[in-house]
């Protein structure tokens, strides 16, 4: 036995192990259980009989919720089981919020926090409307583009070049009611660094961890952002190979641009913008890594990550817009789940992974 994201033991009561029944009603549930240590063997519960008396009104009382508290024998020995129920709404201790995460508990802070409130309360935070910002704010360029783009790839009809630009935002989900949405400001703002810091990417060709030989920024709309990194790391911080069939001359780069954009897509979509920290990409010899600053979807594990999943975006609305198809039946734009699509992205994650609590790495070799 091991504890894990919904099971954690104590070999006695501390008031302070309120922390842990809060992470737990935070995240997915789980169990607490009193009067075991960490290996998992059964010590017994001092005052088994009474914590059973006493902690279903201190967890009301401190926490505002009623799990079930339990008293069983193992090994002849007392111990008390408390099994909790993921909350509905977000659960605080003492003024401070706890989550679950693993085997651990940890207090959420700053965007964590943010993040958190907006997902208890069933919202994503680039949905939440922006005020002070109109649709004349945002670059009527970037909005053109992102039209031809969708024709030529088929992903929205013809018609759609006739509609005019609030008819656009409107069908890719990006108004409020009468407001546009943060994922509009990063979309198609001109400079949607104004309303969101570190809304930009950071490259540099690097000569080992701690000496870069060169570096750009990256700013404007998250489009732009996109295709001009691409382009940087394809003319600029990458070397092809150069061959020749007959008389055409074929440059071949040691990662496919289609794996290349594919990873910029996802650093740039999957980012806890409330962070304020900016997507980075350092390009060395012999690997890229790219970094964003963010959190895995609750309960993910390593290996579900590199395995096929469904797609749960950390920016659902930013994500839509660039992962989506035409409904045949209204034309509006709606989501679909891709899987990843090149083999040696894939296999390079598998293999070169470094996945931290608040960011997650991606090393392609």
């Amino acid at each position: 036995m091991v504890e894990d994201q919904r099971t954690e033991w104590k070999a006695s009561w501390r008031d302070e192990h309120l922390r842990e029944i809060c992470g737990l009603a935070n995240a997915q549930g789980g169990v607490l259980e009193i009067g075991r240590d960490d290996h998992g063997v059964a010590v017994g519960a001092p005052n088994a009989g009474k914590l059973l008396e006493d902690l279903p009104n201190k967890i009301r009382d401190m926490l505002g919720i009623v799990p079930q508290v339990d008293r069983f024998s193992e090994e002849g020995k007392d111990l008390i089981r408390i099994t909790v129920d993921p909350a509905p709404y977000p659960v605080s201790y003492k003024g401070r919020y706890y989550l679950r995460r693993g085997s651990t508990t940890q207090e959420s802070k700053r965007s964590a926090l943010d993040h958190f409130l907006l997902r208890k309360m069933g919202k994503d935070w680039d949905a939440e409307p922006v005020s002070g910002v109109t649709l004349d704010d945002l670059d009527h360029k970037a909005i053109d583009g992102f039209r031809k783009r969708a024709i030529r790839d088929g992903h929205l009809g013809p018609k759609i070049m006739a509609e005019d630009n609030a008819a656009l935002i409107e069908k890719l989900d990006l108004m409020d009611g009468p407001h546009l949405k943060q994922a509009a400001i990063l979309l198609f703002h001109p400079n949607p660094e104004r309303f969101v810091t570190g809304a930009f990417i950071k490259i540099g060709y690097f000569e080992n961890d701690s000496e870069v030989r060169y570096h750009d920024e990256i700013h404007g709309d998250l489009f732009t952002q996109v295709d001009r990194t691409l382009d940087l790391l394809l003319t600029k911080y990458l070397k092809a190979l150069i061959s020749y069939e007959g008389v055409q001359r074929i440059e071949t780069y040691p990662v496919p641009r289609e794996a290349l954009r594919e990873a910029l897509v996802n650093a740039v979509a999957h980012k806890d913008y409330g962070s304020g920290i900016h997507t980075q990409i350092r390009v060395y010899d012999d690997k890229i890594l790219f970094w964003n600053h963010g959190w895995l979807p609750e309960g993910w594990t390593e290996e579900k990550l590199i395995s096929r999943h469904q797609s749960q975006p950390y920016n659902p609305t930013v994500a839509n817009v660039f992962t989506y198809r035409k409904n045949k039946n209204s034309e509006k734009p709606v989501p679909v789940s891709r899987p990843i699509p090149f083999e040696s992205w894939r296999e390079a994650l598998t293999n070169k992974r470094h996945i931290r609590t608040r960011s997650v790495r991606i090393y392609v070799p």
